[in-house]
């Protein structure tokens, strides 16, 4: 499934449900909480966390994990803050789309 465009508010939400995690986990978590909709690989995953933590929305630290350092990611203030904007945001497209596409669409869907 595409997550173009939604992939910061998916890792954002992730983050706020689990708490500081290293970066595979974080991958894990999302392809498990999405029931595996959302299998997305390293290479998308690892740059959208250095824009976000760029941004200041997300913060790391080297751990030691035996048998090798890792690096964890952890939501800001402002991190959390900007994941409740973009889950109204989100929600708000989600109602406009159904009322576009009408009833008949929502239950199909299901």
């Amino acid at each position: 499934m595409d997550v173009r465009g939604h992939l910061d508010l998916l890792l954002l939400a992730v983050l706020a449900a689990e708490g500081p995690v290293h970066g595979y986990a974080l991958i894990i978590a999302l392809r498990d909480r999405s029931e595996g909709a959302f299998d997305v690989p390293e290479g998308t995953v690892y740059p959208a966390l250095h824009r976000l933590e760029r941004a200041g929305l997300v913060t790391s630290r080297w751990e030691q994990a035996a048998p090798r350092r890792r690096r964890v990611y952890e939501l800001t203030s402002e991190g959390r803050r900007a994941q409740s904007v973009k889950k109204r945001e989100w929600r708000r497209l989600v109602a406009g789309v159904q009322a576009v596409l009408g009833p008949a669409a929502a239950q199909a869907a299901v």
